[in-house]
């Protein structure tokens, strides 16, 4: 029995199965590139879900962490606060959307920031209600939960849940629904379910990451915003696994124009350390009274170091642009293949930057969905060497998340895997 074997085993032994993962137990990892316990080396279009956008083990990301290490690993900022956490605050401040004064706090998950900006925005309104979208993703907790548009995993069996959270449709063209369908389902909301006068905020994600990666049309965002300033609503822009210049911008609410009254981030923020942020309107943040925000191990400094390398390796090699420049090449690709006969299983090839997919599909004309042959992908892939995820409502969404450092070759060398499994199983399928 080899180690991977052995290690399946043991964690079938001690872990909760509700903790799901691949069969891949890494022993370490470089850039774009993965080796398991056996030495098998994987490509790595996952990114650890967008996290590792600056690639596994930065060096600069890797000596601000040991130099940070070396000075104190823990005081709690509530205790005995420090200077990276304010400068990490006030760069934050300065590149989001939205030309006017911001504040920021630190937490450590996504579902933290989440949940936060919920807090603050029920805070500063006065208000209970909360819209989020179908297919969205939040987060795991209670309210994470409520505010998540996807019933299996996420929610089934765990309700019940936090009332006053209401979904609107989020637009999804290639399955007919548009910008005025959509914002049209958020203002029957106002008609049907909940008083806008009630209404704290709405919560939308610019590109849907669970749900499909379903790209946010641009006017779509505009006209959410819109609404939200008729009717006094906060907007909240969950740049979770949009942001740290996956799409192609530092967030993908600039794309749009659009600025939000509230921003969450975390994943590709500090480099695979926890962290995550809250930032928005300075009078909206200070709403809370000191005390009310917060948490022990909330902007630890060593992820704080962290986040303050990610963003220097940002900016010094130009993330954003290595973003569009690998998302074109992977759509690029994908197309290609979707143009030939023995792909019709390709229904749809989206994204925005290196935030890409493909929908598989059964039949082109019907669009039903073919999850047997995503989840078959998946794992032909891991065989041969390449780490996808799938996503969306149906389970029939492969993303592509590869690090933005990732050298132009790997790309290619991961979408040949990618061409060569799914050549295999339509081959295999036919015979």
């Amino acid at each position: 029995m080899n180690a991977t074997a052995q290690l399946a085993d043991r964690q079938k032994s001690a872990v909760a199965r509700g903790v799901a993962t691949k069969s891949i137990y890494v022993a370490r990892a470089q850039n774009a590139e993965l080796w398991d316990v056996d030495g098998k080396r994987y490509i790595d279009f996952a990114a650890g879900i967008a996290v590792v956008n600056t690639g596994h083990c930065h060096p600069k990301v890797i000596a601000a962490v040991t130099e940070q290490v070396q000075s104190f690993t823990h005081t709690c900022f509530h205790v005995a606060p420090y200077e990276s956490y304010v400068s990490l605050a006030e760069r934050l401040n300065a590149l989001t959307p939205g030309d006017f004064a911001k504040k920021t706090m630190l937490v450590t998950t996504g579902a933290e920031a989440v949940e936060n900006a919920v807090k603050i925005a029920r805070n500063a309104t006065g208000r209970p209600a909360v819209i989020a979208f179908g297919g969205a993703f939040h987060g795991r907790t209670l309210l994470g939960m409520a505010l998540t548009g996807k019933v299996v995993p996420y929610k089934k069996g765990f309700g019940p849940f936090p009332a006053d959270v209401f979904h609107a449709p989020f637009p999804k063209t290639y399955h007919g629904v548009d910008t005025a369908e959509a914002i049209a389902g958020l203002k029957s909301l106002f008609l049907t379910d909940v008083d806008p006068a009630r209404v704290a905020a709405i919560i939308v994600e610019p590109v849907q990451g669970e749900g499909g990666f379903y790209v946010a049309p641009f006017d779509f965002l505009r006209e959410v915003r819109k609404v939200c300033d008729e009717h006094g609503i906060l907007m909240i822009i969950d740049e979770i696994q949009t942001g740290i210049a996956r799409t192609g911008k530092l967030f993908a609410a600039e794309h749009a124009g659009v600025a939000a009254d509230i921003v969450t981030m975390a994943k590709g923020l500090a480099g695979g350390f926890p962290l995550s942020a809250v930032t928005g309107r300075a009078e909206i943040m200070d709403a809370a009274a000191p005390g009310g925000l917060g948490g022990t191990y909330g902007g630890s400094p060593i992820g704080v170091a962290a986040a303050h390398a990610v963003l220097d390796v940002v900016e010094a090699e130009n993330l954003t642009g290595r973003a569009v420049e690998i998302g074109e090449i992977m759509r690029d690709h994908l197309t290609a293949m979707a143009k030939r006969n023995e792909f019709a299983c390709i229904g749809d090839v989206r994204g925005l930057g290196a935030m890409t997919a493909f929908e598989l599909v059964k039949d082109r004309a019907t669009r039903a969905p073919d999850a047997a042959l995503t989840s078959a992908l998946i794992a032909r892939a891991q065989d041969k060497g390449l780490i996808l995820l799938s996503c969306g409502p149906d389970a029939n969404v492969v993303r592509l998340l590869a690090p933005l450092t990732t050298p132009v070759a790997q790309v290619r060398e991961g979408l040949a895997i990618l061409e060569a499994a799914l050549t295999e199983l339509v081959t295999e399928s036919q015979n």
